[in-house]
């Protein structure tokens, strides 16, 4: 089944079944809501609420879109709450899209758990998705990503048009977090829309960065090294974020890595401090503002994992079947879903950072394996430009070659389809020719696809000491990844 954006059918399986109550933060956004979502949910739940929470498109199996306290639901409440749905699907006719079934199990779900509060992320768009059949009275906050160009078949050709859609999970009466904007054409959209629905409009601003305080933070890790046997991670980012309820600034850590993580924060942080100050959420939580306490905050923002968003990983050789000649026990993996134009320049950015700060002067080969969805009128040459066009310093430092290759056939989501390998080696050869070194058959199998490419990263000569693996383009290609290998 394709993409039908409409709420017609959910609202009318939900009325089959039992009300659904929760308290619910609403999160839209083209990038960065799955981050908001993660570093909100871990606040909350270090404030010791159940939280539930909905994220989409799932990692590697489709329950673990929704988790409860913390964890993936486990399979028999999922299948329990999955069967309820289909039931009374097929009895009514109703004709559900595969997106509105896995809505209506988690709303099942997180009413049956209890869950204090449901931290509920938009699939696409936001007025007609899915998720925004959840009742104005359930609704404490909505919020809203940096808005770009993506979907654009399904929202609009502009910034402007595609921001309108995703306002459109605003509530009366109800406050909507802005967060900051690469556009002024969406705030201007954003503040229409939003007045006219009769909802409050939040500014979120972007925390500052800190200077590493040793008697706060701890010591410092080593400069980034990406050798398998040295490397340690990439340090937590620290950052003064400043909350109205708390009488001081507090010294935060941010364990996601890239500028526009503050960004992200800062909408995490403006949505946690409308629980704090709005009647309509003091009332719906009548004990939030003892349980947010300063310490529950910066632990949850601390503890916070988002896999799949530059996460970075080491995959001994071991696992990849490889034996190599030059001492080299494994890779380091930096596994990102960026998958537009605009996350791709900051996977790029943060790329060029962490290289700049590399504790070795040596030259590091950096390999780009990657997949691609179809998506018009979005092209591969729009999505990979800003991640292969290196800058002058960077060419310098690296040895950049690169695999293409077709992620697996994505579970519930048939109408999701890979760009074939060779479309993608011609994009790539536009933009940094005889750079693509492996090149997957258009009739391949994706999943060992994806295995021979990390093979042949390591099999390759050339002496290197120090190689970053950058598996991007999609969150399938991802979860493909992830599947294949359990990393550290």
């Amino acid at each position: 089944m394709s993409i039908d954006l409409s709420l017609d059918r959910i609202r009318t399986l939900l009325s089959y079944l039992p009300k659904y109550t929760r308290p619910t933060i609403h999160v839209a956004g083209t990038n960065g809501k799955g981050s908001v979502s993660s570093i909100v949910s871990s606040i909350l739940q270090s404030a010791s609420l159940g939280v539930g929470r909905f994220n989409s498109p799932h990692l590697t199996k489709v329950r673990d879109s929704i988790s409860v306290r913390g964890k993936p639901v486990d399979s028999g409440t999922y299948k329990l709450a999955t069967s309820t749905v289909e039931r009374k699907n097929e009895e009514h006719d109703i004709g559900l899209t595969n997106f509105e079934r896995l809505t209506c199990a988690a709303l099942i779900i997180f009413e049956h758990e209890e869950v204090d509060i449901v931290v509920l992320e938009v699939g696409m768009g936001g007025r007609l998705d899915a998720t925004n059949v959840v009742p104005d009275s359930c609704i404490l906050v909505s919020a809203l990503t940096a808005v770009d160009l993506d979907h654009q078949a399904f929202l609009g050709n502009t910034p402007a048009e595609i921001a309108r859609e995703k306002a459109g999970i605003a509530r009366r009466g109800k406050p909507f977090v802005l967060g900051p904007q690469k556009y002024s054409e969406v705030v201007e959209a954003v503040t229409d829309v939003v007045g006219k629905i009769g909802a409050e409009l939040v500014m979120a601003d972007t925390p500052k960065r800190r200077a590493w305080d040793t008697s706060i933070d701890g010591p410092h890790l080593p400069p980034p090294s990406f050798s398998f046997s040295s490397f340690q991670g990439v340090e937590a980012q620290t950052v003064e974020v400043s909350m109205p309820c708390f009488p001081r600034p507090l010294q935060v850590q941010l364990p996601l890595p890239g500028e526009h993580q503050l960004d992200n924060l800062g909408v995490a942080v403006k949505i946690i401090e409308m629980l704090f100050t709005r009647s309509s959420c003091t009332g719906a939580l009548w004990n939030i503002q003892t349980k947010l306490t300063a310490q529950a905050i910066k632990k949850g923002i601390k503890a916070t994992v988002w896999p799949g968003r530059l996460s970075f990983h080491k995959v001994p050789l071991q696992a990849l079947g490889v034996e190599h000649s030059d001492g080299s026990q494994g890779i380091v993996v930096l596994a990102d879903g960026a998958h537009n134009s605009s996350s791709s320049a900051r996977l790029a950015s943060y790329i060029s950072d962490i290289l700049s700060r590399s504790s070795h002067s040596n030259k590091i080969r950096l390999t780009y394996i990657l997949a691609l969805s179809k998506s018009p009128p979005k092209t591969p040459l729009q999505t990979l430009t800003p991640l292969l066009s290196l800058s002058t310093e960077d060419r310098a430092r690296t040895d950049m070659n690169v695999a293409v290759l077709r992620f697996t056939p994505v579970e519930g989501m048939p109408w999701v389809k890979p760009v074939p390998p060779s479309e993608l080696k011609e994009a790539v050869e536009e933009i940094a020719p005889g750079t693509v070194g492996w090149s997957a058959a258009d009739d391949g199998e994706p999943g060992e696809d994806l295995r021979k490419a990390l093979q042949w990263t390591v099999s390759r000569e050339g002496g290197y000491r120090e190689e970053l693996v950058v598996i991007a383009g999609s969150l399938y290609l991802v979860a493909d990844f992830y599947r294949l290998y359990k990393t550290e």
